[in-house]
């Protein structure tokens, strides 16, 4: 049940009738408190120290969909996050698709619609409304256990999701592939990882990729080795692009028909067939966007992520978890081995090197130096001396003339900027005093050169603008976008083809021979032979973010479109419009996301920050957040910070332990929720532990 005084398993008696049918991970329907509900069936045993019982009304479906390795697994998840089982296992199994369920197993999937996939990453799914149930309504069935063998449970289930189909050549020879581990050579320690895989060891690591690695074929090397030793991968990545080209390198290292995608792009029905082909034991292998972290697969030898900073890996729904997290939770409970990989490292990785849970690989400084374009700043004195303006200019000298010179070479040039759209932001052209709607006080907007002002946040048009502080209707930059910047540099460079990519349009590869290319972070496509010139342009917006992780991400940023670029034996150039003295700018320079990930984690660890130390956010009104901490059990160690104005009339309380307390913190929350939802408490709470993002 989604309540939280409700998350326990729940006894039912199977009728001889549905015996052959009732296995452990089918779905059911049963009565609880006088309402027929959907759930899972854990498992089966012969007594329940309850006396009586109701019966299981009907096996939805013969197919165990849940494994048991994914049931302990969304057990531990929900009890990492203060969540509840029922709203885990809803991101861990696709809603049932009975068409997909009959289909022969040996006919191959058909073929998918042209334009099926949209690109969205992530998981689908909404809330169920929870049953009103109460266990004491007298119901003969819904009675919990206390202290027995893990027993059927119910638990709603039904939501909607998308799926991928995956060609079936069961009926094909399948070929052993081949475990080349030169790709891994700049790396000391990669090959002996990729020896680790095959041998069936279970190697943990943190990879950090150089400038212009093929990272997809990289892990496509790492799942081949594993499967050469008998087991099975899950591979997460970020987005539908990242996925592409994972599902490029694994078909051409793999074969076609080794590996099943999930991804919420896909319908219902691919994705089902692909959930099905991995828990029927078709394919070995599954890769997708978070929402394959929960993927079935049998004898899991490997879990995978890259670039686990990307804030896609972070579910919106309750509970909340990070991929990251779910996955290296899997590999300590299956045994099996760990990759977290990236052009950069975050904290959270670099703890668990420090730690000694994982070990890093990295290349050597010969090899770093080989791969990686020359980089410079525009804010160092040196630049300054010969160029006054670059502190303050948009595009200092140094940048132009680095585009300029690889136009002339007849190489692109990538532009980075961190803000879609025309002028994002604008402001009183006199005053300066930022340009606010009079109606929700939004920020205000020009969509084109020629369009009228508009609300970010509610659309409305205000087209009589006065500035409240001094009367001026004139308007002036704050923040320049993608298509603005695009139109700037069209005009300084005549002649010259420029091309945007950002969320509304991602570009594919971008062929040789001169071009500009201005893209928003993470829409940065490739090109053939690699980038000329990349510059990254407005860095105080990444800077100056209030966000804890504002210099990890920008750091994260930089190095994504940098890795984009040529060596710099080849002519690649990089600069970035920033203070070289800045710790984010300096690992930039040196292409050493280690030696910023270390600076960053001693930071965090002396002002008691995550992943230092566990915190969790209780978000609601001021009386429901002050009831939920009142009731909590909190452990000794707790800190107890806020409140901060959340959003919506509500406020935020942090509570902060030692990470040696954070289950004990975890499950006062979830205790605390337990009891509110037991009295029927209006007011709903969100707990998160380790959000994202604490201001």
């Amino acid at each position: 049940m989604p309540l939280p005084h409700l998350d326990r398993p729940f006894d039912y008696l199977v009728p001889a009738e549905l015996d052959a049918e009732a296995r452990a991970g089918v779905r059911v329907k049963v009565r609880f408190a006088g309402q027929l509900v959907d759930g899972w069936l854990l498992d089966r045993v012969a007594e329940s120290a309850h006396p009586r019982l109701a019966y299981l009304e009907k096996v939805v479906s013969p197919e165990p969909v849940l494994a048991p390795e994914v049931a302990r697994l969304a057990r531990a998840v929900a009890d990492r996050y203060a969540g509840n089982l029922a709203d885990v296992l809803r991101l861990a199994v696709p809603p049932r698709h009975a068409r997909v369920e009959k289909e022969p197993r040996d006919a191959p999937a058909p073929a998918a619609p042209a334009g099926d996939d949209t690109g969205a990453a992530g998981v689908s799914a909404a809330s169920a409304d929870p049953a009103s149930a109460d266990p004491a309504s007298g119901t003969s069935g819904g009675r919990p256990t206390a202290g027995a063998a893990p027993i059927p449970a119910t638990i709603p289930s039904g939501m909607p999701s998308s799926s991928r189909s995956v060609a079936d050549a069961a009926s094909e020879p399948v070929a052993t592939p081949a475990v080349d581990p030169r790709g891994w050579r700049d790396y000391p320690a990669g090959p002996a990882y990729l020896r680790a895989l095959a041998e069936g060891r279970a190697p943990r690591a943190v990879w950090s990729a150089l400038a212009g690695e093929d990272w997809a074929a990289r892990y496509a090397d790492a799942v081949a080795a594993t499967v050469v030793g008998g087991r099975g991968a899950v591979v997460v990545v970020a987005d539908a692009r990242d996925l592409d080209r994972l599902d490029t390198a694994l078909t051409a290292t793999l074969g076609p028909g080794r590996h099943a995608c999930l991804s919420a792009a896909l319908g219902p029905a691919r994705r089902y067939r692909a959930f099905l082909a991995a828990r029927r034991g078709d394919v070995p292998v599954v890769i997708g966007t978070r929402a394959a972290m929960f993927a079935p697969v049998d004898r899991l030898g490997l879990v995978a992520i890259w670039d686990d900073g990307d804030d896609l890996h972070a579910e919106p729904r309750a509970p909340y978890p990070h991929a990251r997290d779910v996955l290296l939770t899997r590999a300590q409970l299956a045994g099996a081995a760990a990759l977290v990989g990236g052009f950069t490292r975050t904290a959270e990785a670099q703890l668990l090197v420090e730690t000694g849970w994982a070990r890093e690989v990295v290349a050597d400084r010969a090899a770093v130096r080989a791969r990686t374009p020359a980089i410079a700043p525009t804010g160092d004195d040196p630049q300054l001396a010969r160029d006054p303006g670059a502190a303050t200019a948009r595009l200092p000298s140094l940048a132009w003339t680095t585009a300029r010179d690889a136009l002339r070479a007849d190489a692109p040039v990538l532009v980075q900027v961190p803000r879609r759209g025309y002028l994002p932001a604008v402001s009183c052209a006199d005053c300066r005093t930022p340009a606010r709607c009079p109606h929700c006080a939004g920020p205000l907007a020009l969509p084109s050169a020629a369009g009228t002002p508009a609300c970010r946040w509610c659309g409305r048009v205000a087209a009589a603008y006065a500035c409240p502080e001094c009367g001026g209707r004139r308007l002036r930059a704050s923040v320049t976008g993608a298509r603005r910047t695009a139109e700037e540099l069209g005009r300084a460079f005549p002649g010259v083809p420029v091309r945007t990519s950002g969320r509304e349009e991602v570009l594919g590869t971008v062929p040789g021979g001169a071009g500009l290319v201005i893209a928003t972070p993470g829409a940065e496509p490739l090109a053939e032979g690699g980038y000329g010139a990349v510059l990254l342009l407005d860095s105080w917006a990444l800077l100056t973010r209030a966000d804890l992780r504002a210099g990890e991400e920008a750091l994260r940023r930089w190095l994504s479109a940098a890795a984009l670029a040529r060596p710099g034996p080849a002519g690649g150039r990089v600069v970035v419009v920033a203070d070289g003295a800045l710790a984010p700018v300096q690992a930039l320079l040196r292409w050493d996301p280690a030696w910023f990930a270390a600076r960053e984690l001693a930071e965090r660890r002396e002002l008691g920050f995550p992943p230092a130390t566990k915190m969790a956010s209780v978000t609601g009104t001021a009386e429901a957040v002050a009831g939920l901490l009142a009731e909590a059990r909190l452990p000794d160690s707790a800190e107890v910070l806020g409140p901060v104005p959340a959003d919506e009339g509500r406020e935020r309380m942090l509570v902060r332990v030692p990470r040696a307390r954070a289950a004990a913190l975890a499950e006062a929350l979830h205790t605390a929720a337990g009891v509110r939802s037991a009295r029927k408490a209006a007011e709903p709470v969100r707990l998160q532990v380790d959000p994202l993002s604490l201001f």
